[in-house]
């Protein structure tokens, strides 16, 4: 999974790069906040963002707050890297849109739980998103009948809107998306092949 690291302290940025790395996680890391808006707004951003509360050109309480605006069906899980702990600073990062929080200096197996649960979030996310998807496909391809349908009383032909007549076949593959196969059933059969069905016999 693609993780995008925005931090302005290069060592500390060199560190979680490593360490991201060596988990097995696809790295990409700027040192400032506009450089991680930039990349956040691409449709193929990555999933998981690491972002220090302050950098240069743009926060990462803004970053978040930019980032809540954009409506997608998986928006990227925000981790908010700071100093900053207090319970002020806390709620504000997460009223800004980050997800979850780790204070510096931070501890590497707490990191590495907070990502694995953001992982996690976004499996969901992403099958949910996906399972929506499948519905509104399939919705698309619902006609649904609904009202008055004149038919006539003799022949059984529907009539649509246009004032023509047609078919009942016809007239629902046109309108509820069903294809036709043909039968005879047991009354027809009776009525109409009555010799074959007493030579069978």
């Amino acid at each position: 999974m693609k993780v995008l690291v925005a931090e302005d302290d290069l060592v500390s940025q060199q560190v979680l790069v490593t360490v991201l790395s060596n988990w097995g996680y696809e790295v990409e890391a700027v040192d400032d906040g506009q450089k991680a808006w930039q990349i956040l707004q691409k449709e193929d951003r990555p999933m998981l963002a690491i972002l220090d509360w302050m950098m240069p050109e743009m926060s990462g309480v803004d970053v978040c707050r930019h980032l809540r605006t954009i409506d997608t069906g998986t928006p990227t899980y925000v981790i908010m890297l700071t100093a900053l702990t207090t319970k002020d600073h806390i709620v504000e990062g997460l009223d800004a849109g980050a997800n979850d929080y780790v204070a510096k200096p931070f501890d590497m197996a707490e990191l590495r739980a907070r990502l694995q649960v953001g992982q996690r979030v976004i499996d969901l996310q992403t099958a949910l998103s996906d399972r929506v998807k499948e519905l509104q496909d399939a919705l698309s391809h619902v006609q649904i009948l609904q009202g008055i349908l004149p038919i006539c009383m003799h022949c059984h032909k529907i009539r649509d809107d246009k004032e023509t007549w047609l078919r009942i076949e016809n007239y629902l593959v046109e309108h509820a998306d069903v294809q036709f196969s043909h039968g005879i059933c047991s009354d027809c059969m009776e009525e109409h092949y009555s010799e074959l069905m007493a030579d069978k016999t």
